[in-house]
């Protein structure tokens, strides 16, 4: 039932909602595909209202209304980023190609980094976190994509998790999330730890991970993926949406 809270999400039987099932509309065209994985993880925020409606239903409808935005104002192809996650700990699948993508080892390239698209992956987190806890459940899932998304791809959660913040000048994913990211990455590292399921084998190399990435240039008039001052109000299909900064 799309009023009831879904099971939590665990890396060792991953359900991640696809887009046939929140209802997205056709994309403008086809995301490129690569034949590599991607090097880094990027954490967002939706800077949207904290909602405390933690059904499947709401995450639907939050991934429609992004969905929207990024086509309909921001002009894009599709939703920007490759997974979202709601309050609630809902995964669902951004956008189009990235969950078969993710499967296979390759990256359904995104627009949620400005300049560094082509070899990292994003997960958008519902809500506003620069005053304001994590709830539970987002961070439950969070932890478990992640260590999914690091077997998947066999990354070094210490070197491959980041805040958007690290590499444009945004405010996103939030102050209280970015303090939470070095427990995020020694969380995702003890469960790989810990874990009886081995990294999933690939069947042909993927780049090493680069590091903390480097302040990447500034934009330099094209189509910005990043910028902070975009902002967007007074939706009422949205109430409490602040600031869609990715």
């Amino acid at each position: 039932m799309l009023d009831e809270q879904a099971p939590l999400f665990t890396a060792d039987a991953p359900r991640v909602y696809s887009r046939a099932q929140w209802k997205a509309r056709p994309p403008k065209r086809p995301a490129k595909v690569l034949d590599r994985a991607p090097d880094h993880i990027v954490v967002h925020h939706t800077d949207t209202g904290n909602s405390t409606d933690y059904s499947v239903g709401h995450a639907f409808s939050l991934s429609r209304y992004i969905q929207n935005f990024h086509m309909d104002k921001r002009g894009w192809d599709d939703s920007g980023q490759q997974l979202t996650i709601s309050r609630g700990g809902v995964v669902m699948e951004g956008r189009n190609r990235s969950l078969a993508s993710i499967r296979s080892g390759d990256l359904a390239v995104g627009a949620q980094v400005l300049h560094n698209n082509e070899h990292t992956l994003g997960i958008e987190n519902e809500g506003n976190y620069m005053r304001t806890a994590v709830p539970g459940r987002l961070w439950a899932s969070l932890m478990e994509v992640c260590v999914w998304l690091c077997r998947e791809y066999d990354l070094d959660p210490g070197e491959a998790i980041v805040g958007h913040r690290d590499y444009n000048e945004t405010s996103c994913p939030g102050d209280v999330l970015y303090s939470r990211l070095p427990a995020l990455r020694r969380a995702v590292a003890d469960r790989l730890e810990g874990s009886s399921a081995a990294p999933k084998p690939k069947g042909k190399p993927k780049g090493k991970p680069k590091g903390k990435p480097k302040a990447p240039p500034k934009p330099d008039g094209g189509q910005d993926y990043g910028n902070p001052n975009q902002y967007y109000q007074g939706d009422g299909d949205w109430p409490g949406l602040l600031n869609l900064n990715w």
